[in-house]
């Protein structure tokens, strides 16, 4: 998902979606329709999707993110918002095309992820409660998710979101499953 043809924050591609975005979001067991799919890539016009793309900051970690960042009405959500909109995406498929983009800002949230950390119905605070609780306890959580990253040896270039969300997705996977 995070490395899959460089990644999709690369210098080169960081401000536009494009088809190896929704491979990798495809990866994660999220089928876009195609007519969604160009819907997002047309570049014809001023696409809203890379203006507001263009507006989050690339290299940002959400540990070090402010409100502005990752709160109601930011550049982030309200692409979440435009992107979910769109008629298959949905918002499962729209953040996860917002953790391709941004991976060490925005965090995959998806069903299993939502009851691993018991989340309520209607979740409009999760990219800040994540943001919060990697700041706990002088970042204890961040160490953690990059011991983990190390003992896993799959290497700094992951970041600790996706250590975070990969966890969690698979705790909760085994829960469900048993």
């Amino acid at each position: 998902f995070e490395r899959l043809l460089g990644g999709g924050d690369q210098p080169e591609v960081a401000n536009h979606f494009t088809p190896a975005d929704f491979i990798a979001v495809a990866t994660l067991s999220v089928d876009v329709p195609v007519r969604a799919v160009l819907h997002v890539l047309e570049q014809t016009g001023r696409n809203p999707y890379s203006r507001l793309l263009s507006q989050i900051p690339v290299d940002l970690e959400l540990v070090a993110a402010e409100d502005r960042h990752v709160a109601k009405n930011s550049p982030a959500w309200n692409l979440w918002q435009s992107l979910r909109d769109v008629d298959g995406i949905g918002s499962v498929g729209a953040g996860k095309l917002l953790a391709r983009k941004r991976p060490r800002l925005l965090p995959v949230y998806e069903s299993v992820i939502k009851k691993v950390f018991e989340r309520p119905p209607t979740d409009l605070s999760f990219w800040s409660d994540v943001r919060r609780a990697l700041r706990a306890d002088d970042r204890m959580l961040v160490a953690h998710l990059e011991d983990v990253r190390g003992l896993a040896g799959i290497g700094e270039d992951i970041g600790v979101l996706r250590v975070l969300d990969t966890a969690a997705w698979l705790h909760g996977r085994d829960e469900q499953l048993s």
